[in-house]
């Protein structure tokens, strides 16, 4: 009986996840808008963030400097 109730839990709890997996989709995001888009450019990095992401310049350009961007 327990063990019915963990599968049905278990069961219960992966359906609640509904978040799509957006992987890999900022890139083709700024290459769209850049036509040689550079991560490792500061100003390309963080206008590709802001476009594509949705950020603003602070945690766009502290999110490019942790991803190498100069």
């Amino acid at each position: 009986m327990r063990l019915l109730a963990v599968i049905v839990l278990a069961l219960m709890t992966a359906a609640c996840n509904q978040e799509q997996d957006i992987t890999g989709s900022t890139p083709v995001c700024a290459m769209r808008t850049h036509t040689s888009y550079n991560p490792r450019d500061i100003n390309q990095c963080v206008a590709a963030c802001k476009a594509c992401d949705h950020g603003n310049t602070v945690t766009c350009s502290t999110s490019c400097t942790l991803k190498g961007a100069r």
